[in-house]
């Protein structure tokens, strides 16, 4: 079975389905994809525009705030740990009102 088919076999679950699998195999995409699948369900026939950039914003904060958390709110480590530059990261901590 194709990724193609098996997206679309899942797609076809209720949502308890969807909470048993998540529980299953708990990792960030399939939280993602739980979340999402929620997301739509809710929406109904109501247009969807910019969900990357919502996406992104609801999942970027946490991040930061977890990696901050865990490097002791040393910003050179955590801009290691993320992959960004120091600058960066400070840049994204003051959008999110986290400096």
């Amino acid at each position: 079975m194709t990724k193609l088919e098996e997206s679309s076999e899942i797609s076809f679950q209720t949502n308890s389905q969807i909470e048993s699998f998540a529980t299953q195999e708990n990792t960030l995409r399939t939280e993602v994809d739980k979340a999402l699948r929620r997301y739509f369900v809710h929406l109904e026939d109501e247009p969807v525009t910019d969900l990357h950039h919502m996406v992104m914003s609801e999942v970027e904060a946490p991040l930061l705030q977890a990696v901050m958390r865990y490097s002791g709110n040393n910003q050179s480590k955590a801009s290691t740990m993320l992959g960004l530059n120091r600058g960066t990261l400070r840049t994204k901590l003051k959008q999110y009102g986290l400096l």
